[in-house]
């Protein structure tokens, strides 16, 4: 499976959509789990207390799980931002079946694109527990590779991840 993490506005969900599109064109069987999209569902229970955040994030690694059983590759796009919370998808999934994608970007550039108006909102005090304004964002050790979004423009950073792909034999393209 392939879990990619970051700051909201990072870029997640727009390279998970050109994955998923790429295997889909190859007829991978594919699902993409959008973090924003399971918190409108399966996680609408939930808040955004340190707490929360990790059984969001358990819950996902778990139907994964479920989906790699059921030979379909899943793609998630979660914020994820607690090292713990993705060495526990590690645990879930397994090591040898997981790329942990990093798409880094600086908070101030995120705050520019801010293509949810969260970020506003957060400033404002409006939005609690927010991640990387007032709730912590653990940078990684741990990525499979990092996409850098504020250094690569959308098809660069598309480019560099589906060569990184071809490359592995754990999810080959």
């Amino acid at each position: 499976m392939i879990w990619f993490f970051g700051l909201s506005g990072a870029g997640k969900t727009t390279l998970a959509k050109e994955v998923l599109q790429e295997y889909k064109e190859r007829n991978i069987p594919t699902i993409l789990l959008d973090g924003d999209v399971l918190r409108n569902g399966i996680n609408k229970n939930l808040g955004f207390s340190k707490d929360d955040r990790s059984e969001n994030v358990r819950r996902i690694a778990e139907i994964c799980k479920l989906m790699l059983q059921a030979n379909v590759v899943p793609i998630v796009a979660a914020i994820t931002p607690y090292e713990s919370d993705r060495t526990a998808v590690e645990n879930i999934i397994g090591k040898n079946n997981i790329l942990l994608v990093h798409v880094k970007c600086p908070i101030n550039i995120c705050e520019e694109r801010d293509p949810k108006g969260l970020y506003a909102l957060a400033r404002k005090g409006k939005i609690k527990n927010f991640t990387g304004i007032s709730d912590a964002y653990e940078e990684t050790k741990m990525a499979s590779i990092t996409i850098d979004t504020e250094k690569n423009n959308i098809n660069n950073s598309i480019s560099k991840l589906l060569n990184f792909l071809s490359t592995t034999t754990l999810i080959n393209i």
